[in-house]
């Protein structure tokens, strides 16, 4: 831990910005009881993890707000350090007054991401760990915060130690090697330490970068762009998909004249769907202004899908590079549709859970035995690129005698590269960089 954390303390609102019935403030730091006992004008003792019904007074003896406060002293806390938690009204003036009070009192404003680094910093989780504390509460999906749990109890952590360990054992063979040049190394020895690095690492990192789409889509979310002529019902299945009247729907072709979206969730993946107007030729310039912002729209989706109708044979011919078709309006239709459109209605809704799966997939859905090995984060698929990278670069001079000194130092290169997902090693500047992204009071 830096030694400006060891001497300051520091404080902030730990609860959303806004009126509510509780408003919660942290304290963190060497002085925290201290500035408790002053802040109460009283030198009770308060036993730890035990709420004391206090007031809170400014340096006058009147009272800013009263509520709870509960001690937790170190190494027993979120941050490993003394902790106070005041836990008041959450009108945002008292506990703004609350605040200044407890800076008058020697506490620093934490900054953003601050109490949770100091639990990294005092190894009461590791980076990947507080990362997912950032993505509990960025979770769009119940799908996505089950996984946010799964990474903050330290399974995925568990994984990438597990690696590590494994690194370092096949790496000490090698460097063994180099310790004993006068030996001679039989050539099955580095046969069987190729094979163990395969089986051990080199797989299993793969089908965790095979994840990296879904996983960091469970949180990033994705954007799905509807196209497709006028009237072929693009309006109709939004409202569908969305499970409400978002778009006009009108048998006048050219209604839909902008970009209108809605948001809603496939298999755990938060989409935003976007219905655009239609693709034709027109004299009006404000439907030409339409079109042209279908194509912008499309060119920046994750997924296009085009939707054609299945009465008018002139609508089936799509003339950008879709992701899924979908046939509409089929329980009208007379059939003989191409074989690469799902078929449905999206008035009847028949054909829309197909419709769902084949989304789920596209962006990235897949059968996963154990998804507590799925990476969400893109600093975790850079990583796990390079350490990958480096393993498969110290392969290439494994045989040579001569050159297994760059075996070793590429599998080195590896396991520092594991490391700084848990934030293992010099990851100083990594550590300003993920919590930067983290908002004040966390």
């Amino acid at each position: 831990m830096n030694l400006l954390s060891a001497t300051t303390t520091i404080a902030a609102i730990a609860t959303p910005p806004g009126r509510g019935g509780v408003g919660v403030i942290r304290i963190s730091g060497v002085n925290s009881l201290n500035i408790l006992q002053q802040l109460t004008h009283s030198d009770r003792d308060y036993p730890p993890r035990v709420a004391i019904l206090s007031s809170w007074l400014d340096d006058a003896g009147d009272v800013l707000d009263q509520g709870l406060s509960l001690y937790f002293p170190a190494p027993h806390s979120y941050t490993g350090e003394h902790t106070v938690e005041l836990q008041g009204h959450g009108g945002p003036v008292l506990l703004r007054a609350l605040l200044e009070r407890l800076f008058q009192l020697g506490c620093k404003p934490a900054a953003p991401g601050e109490f949770t680094r100091r639990a990294v910093e005092n190894g009461k989780m590791d980076l990947a760990q507080a990362e997912a504390v950032a993505s509990c509460i960025d979770a769009a999906t119940i799908r996505a915060g089950k996984q946010a749990q799964l990474q903050l109890q330290g399974a995925f952590g568990h994984h990438i130690d597990q690696l590590m360990q494994r690194l370092t054992s096949l790496v000490a063979h090698v460097e063994a090697s180099l310790d004993f040049p006068e030996e001679e190394i039989p050539e099955l020895f580095f046969d069987q330490l190729a094979e163990d690095m395969q089986r051990q690492l080199i797989f299993p990192i793969r089908a965790m970068l095979d994840s990296a789409a879904l996983g960091e889509r469970l949180f990033d979310g994705a954007t799905v762009t509807i196209i497709g002529a006028p009237n072929v019902g693009k309006s109709s299945l939004l409202n569908a998909m969305a499970g409400r009247d978002r778009a006009i729907v009108s048998d006048i072709p050219g209604t839909t004249r902008d970009v209108l979206e809605v948001d809603f969730e496939v298999h755990g993946i938060p989409v935003r769907l976007a219905d655009t107007a239609g693709i034709r030729e027109s004299e009006d310039q404000i439907e030409q202004e339409g079109v042209r912002r279908a194509h912008q729209s499309a060119e920046q989706a994750d997924a296009i899908l085009f939707v054609a109708d299945a009465t008018r044979p002139d609508t089936w011919h799509c003339k950008v590079d879709a992701d899924i078709y979908l046939m509409n309006k089929c329980d009208i239709g007379r059939g003989g549709y191409p074989d690469h459109f799902i078929l449905a209605s999206a008035t009847s809704g028949s054909g829309l859970a197909v419709l769902r799966d084949n989304l789920a997939t596209v962006l990235g859905d897949v059968e996963i035995a154990d998804e507590s090995m799925l990476v969400t984060r893109e600093r975790h698929r850079q990583r796990l690129s390079e350490a990958l990278h480096c393993i498969e670069t110290g392969m290439q001079t494994l045989h040579d005698e001569e050159r297994l000194e760059i075996t070793a130092m590429q599998w080195r290169s590896a396991w520092m590269a594991l490391g700084s997902i848990l934030g293992i090693g010099d990851v100083e500047d990594i550590l300003d960089q993920v919590f930067s992204e983290f908002c004040i009071g966390k």
